[in-house]
């Protein structure tokens, strides 16, 4: 077993420790769905939504909600616990790399996100016979590239970012401006793709191009200047 595969095995159990994170990995998108499902009238299209049926909008909030929570805070915290504990300060005298233990920890979050993704969609789909996503290669697409750039612009501020993506209330209630503004954001990017794909119309290249774009511009300055401890 070499490095990488030792620091994913660590960081996997250290994560199935945490309760608080797992309930909130997995707990929190399903019960949000489950409790917007179950109002009346919900699972019917909603004029306020572009004709998007209730259910399969806030399942699309529930994934751009993981995608969030677990970019923009799970790994930035994981991270900054391990430099106030000094445990980054004792991995630099070993033959670790700094990028090995990003790439670990990244791996064993977005593994999460995905099953948590996953989750969402077979309760949406069961429990309230939702249809899943119409056009799946895009909405994979989406998932991935959601994760890749939100983990890796993990140091985002965590509730502007939510905000501008229309987390909060829809972005068709947003002006003209503010749509624009959250559109170029990661998380509002992804939403997007995601409520796309769900319905079947085909994301404009524009969502996928700003979140690969940042996926590729924060990640590779992540690992240019991440260091062990502070200089």
């Amino acid at each position: 077993m070499n490095g990488f595969s030792k620091l994913a095995f660590v960081e996997t159990k250290l994560f199935l420790r945490e309760k608080a994170a797992l309930i909130g990995v997995f707990g929190l998108p399903v019960a949000l769905v489950i409790g917007f499902g179950l109002i009346p009238g919900f699972s019917d299209p909603q004029k306020g939504l572009s004709d998007q049926v209730g259910t399969e909008y806030i399942a699309a909030v529930g994934v751009a909600i993981v995608l969030a929570s677990l970019g923009l805070t799970g790994v930035p915290m994981v991270i900054g616990q391990y430099r106030e504990r000094g445990v980054l300060r004792r991995l630099g005298v070993t033959p670790v790399r700094p990028l090995t233990l990003l790439a670990a920890d990244l791996t064993v979050w977005a593994a999460s996100a995905i099953l948590s993704v996953a989750l969402v969609v077979a309760v949406v789909r069961f429990a309230f016979h939702v249809p899943a996503p119409a056009a799946p290669g895009w909405f994979i697409l989406s998932v991935i590239l959601g994760i890749a750039s939100l983990f890796a612009l993990g140091m985002l501020l965590f509730f502007p970012n939510m905000f501008l993506a229309g987390i909060y209330f829809p972005t068709e209630e947003m002006s003209s401006t503010m749509r624009q503004v959250g559109t170029f954001t990661p998380l509002g990017s992804a939403l997007h793709a995601v409520r796309d794909s769900w319905m079947g119309i085909d994301p404009r290249p524009e969502y996928l191009g700003i979140m690969a774009a940042y996926a590729l511009v924060a990640g590779g300055l992540a690992a240019r200047f991440f260091r062990w401890d502070q200089a």
